[in-house]
C-alpha cells in the first residue's frame, strides 16, 4: 500500500510540473467557442471517475456549463461514489453530446469541490433556476487537461488539445 501512495504522489508530481511547463509555455487547454456550442446545446453529459481500486463508475449529470476556457462546472446533488472516488483520485472524464447530431467533446482533467463562496453560490443558482426541489450539496469543478473529439467519423477519439501524460 505504501508502493501505491508512493507511486500516486510521484504521478502527481509529474502532472503539476506538466502542468506547469504547459502554463509557461502559453499552451493552456482552452474550450473552443465550437466547443462552447455543443456544450450549450447538450442532450447529454456523463462523467467518469475511477476509485482507488481501480473500480470505474460513470453517473449521467443534468446540471453542468462551461465555468472559463478551461475549467467546467457540475452540481453536486446526489453524487456518492463519485465523490469518494475523487476525493482519493481527482482524475476524471466528462463526456458531452448533442442527440441530434451526434457531434461531442470528451474533456480530461483533476476535479475538485467547492462548497461554499461564489463557484457554489453559481451552482445553486443554476439548480434553482430549474427546480426548488433539489439541494445542490457541492459544486464539482473540473480544470481540463485534455479535449478529444467523440463525433462519429474519421476524427473519432482525436486529441485536439492538451497533452498526453498529464
Amino acid at each position: 500500500m505504501e508502493l501505491m501512495a508512493e507511486k500516486k504522489e510521484s504521478h502527481f508530481a509529474r502532472v503539476a510540473k506538466r502542468e506547469e511547463e504547459l502554463r509557461a509555455k502559453g499552451e493552456e487547454v482552452k474550450i473552443t467557442e465550437e466547443m462552447e456550442a455543443v456544450i450549450a446545446k447538450a442532450g447529454g453529459w456523463a462523467i467518469a471517475t475511477v476509485s482507488d481500486q481501480g473500480v470505474p463508475n460513470v453517473v449521467p449529470m443534468a446540471f453542468a456549463k462551461v465555468l472559463s476556457k478551461n475549467q467546467l462546472m457540475m452540481v453536486d446533488i446526489f453524487l456518492n461514489k463519485t465523490r469518494t472516488n475523487i476525493l482519493v483520485n481527482p482524475r476524471i472524464a466528462v463526456s458531452v453530446w448533442v442527440d441530434a447530431t451526434s457531434k461531442g467533446y470528451q474533456f480530461k482533467g483533476k476535479a475538485h469541490f467547492e462548497d461554499s463562496g461564489p463557484i457554489f453560490d453559481k451552482a445553486v443558482a443554476m439548480v434553482k433556476a430549474k427546480t426548488d426541489k433539489l439541494k445542490p450539496k457541492a459544486a464539482l469543478v473540473v480544470d481540463i487537461q485534455e479535449i478529444f473529439v467523440t463525433s462519429s467519423g474519421p476524427d473519432a477519439g482525436k486529441r485536439v488539445a492538451g497533452a498526453p501524460g498529464w
